[in-house]
């Protein structure tokens, strides 16, 4: 059972927010906003718990590095969830607060635009309870001081807004290419840049990869990036089954796939077939 006895928030009409960030804000038994972990990893769009995990204690780190606890804001918890070998399965969840669910969105993937949208969420949000007023300002120093609040979050409203729309036409770019771990192999890769390169396939594509020019894969270990390119997250080294034995497999990133069509001059001059 949650520990939390959580309830849906409804407005004055019965009804409840238009974000789905709102439907899925739950209140708990002093009628504080929280949001389920789980519930959020599926609307910042990470199919894998364990990838939105990484980005959760991201975001705890963050908060325990300015000084405050970041148990005050991420409850430990279980959810039943359907699954399992009965059908029903109760697995690891968090009960976030407000600020730590901004915490989340800002430590997650920036290039996914569900997470672009949670930024802009959390930051109106935060903004709208630090600009709730207590009392009326009856002098020219309150009036002040809430016009700058306001300034402040209208400028921090545009910058959200600008975020979101560079985000939108980079996320989503590679997307028909990646799997399910959201990674592009190598003939994915060729075959999309096929046009520039004058139709190389896997084998040259890769060694294009190691040209000089790039010097992306390594030459002495012809399947493995250059540790520069694993640390800027362009690429991902992983076993995969390989007949009776598992090899080392790299696989591209967005972030990867954006770098090589920089190098290529994709929207410039194309790169000559080698």
């Amino acid at each position: 059972m949650d520990q939390f006895h959580l309830s849906l928030p409804e407005d004055a009409n019965g009804t409840r927010g238009t974000s789905p960030f709102d439907q899925i804000m739950l209140l708990d038994h002093n009628g504080q906003e929280r949001w389920s972990a789980r519930d959020l990893q599926t609307l910042m769009g990470y199919e894998q718990w364990r990838q939105f995990e990484d980005a959760i204690e991201r975001a705890q780190q963050t908060i325990d590095a300015s000084g405050l606890d970041s148990q005050d804001h991420f409850a430990a918890t279980r959810k039943v969830m359907n699954g399992g070998r009965w059908g029903r399965q109760q697995v690891k969840d968090y009960r976030l607060t407000r600020f730590a669910a901004y915490h989340v969105a800002l430590a997650a993937d920036g290039r996914k635009p569900e997470v672009a949208k949670a930024k802009t969420y959390f930051a109106v949000k935060t903004r709208e309870a630090e600009l709730a007023a207590p009392t009326v300002p009856d002098t020219p120093e309150d009036h002040l001081a809430l016009a700058q609040n306001y300034l402040a979050a209208a400028k921090e409203l545009v910058a959200t807004k600008k975020e979101l729309a560079i985000a939108a036409p980079k996320a989503g770019k590679w997307d028909t290419l990646c799997n399910a771990d959201g990674l592009i192999d190598m003939n994915a890769a060729a075959k999309a840049f096929t046009d520039t390169t004058g139709g190389l396939g896997r084998n040259q594509f890769m060694d294009l990869l190691r040209s000089d020019k790039f010097q992306f894969l390594q030459v002495q270990n012809p399947r493995l990036p250059y540790e520069v390119h694993v640390k800027a997250e362009r690429a991902k080294v992983k076993l995969v089954p390989a007949g009776y034995k598992t090899v080392e497999q790299t696989f591209l990133t967005p972030k990867g796939m954006d770098w090589i069509a920089d190098r290529l001059g994709v929207g410039g001059d194309p790169l000559p077939a080698t």
